[in-house]
């Protein structure tokens, strides 16, 4: 838990926060035009964490288990995520928490999935 979440070897760190507890906010720098943003949140204790993306207002919960660590990876991929920016966590202090941001090539794009036809 202590150890923030790791990225995959074709990424780049672009900030990280050791276990910590509470709310708090963390930079990162500009990044390559065309990479997406990964966002890696690790945590543990019952609770909800939000988290939020600026300037692109992107953000998403995470509900958290006490005696379980939670782990989640979500990549942004919108307009204005290579602009340096900040993670925001707000975090009940019953929750601890570490997060790993970087930076990547974009996943392809899933396609959609078609009904079932019977």
């Amino acid at each position: 838990m202590a150890q923030p979440p790791e990225l995959d070897k074709t990424e780049t760190l672009a900030a990280s926060q050791r276990e910590t507890q509470g709310s708090r906010s963390i930079e990162f720098d500009k990044g390559k035009q065309g990479d997406a943003l990964i966002v890696a949140v690790r945590c543990q204790g019952k609770g909800t964490i939000k988290v939020t993306v600026k300037p692109v207002n992107v953000g998403f919960p995470l509900e958290c288990v006490d005696g379980e660590v939670m782990t989640t990876y979500n990549q942004v991929g919108v307009k204005g995520v290579e602009n340096k920016g900040t993670v925001s966590v707000q975090a009940p202090s019953a929750v601890r928490w570490s997060m790993t941001v970087g930076r990547g090539e974009a996943a392809a794009p899933e396609p959609p999935q078609s009904p079932d036809v019977q």
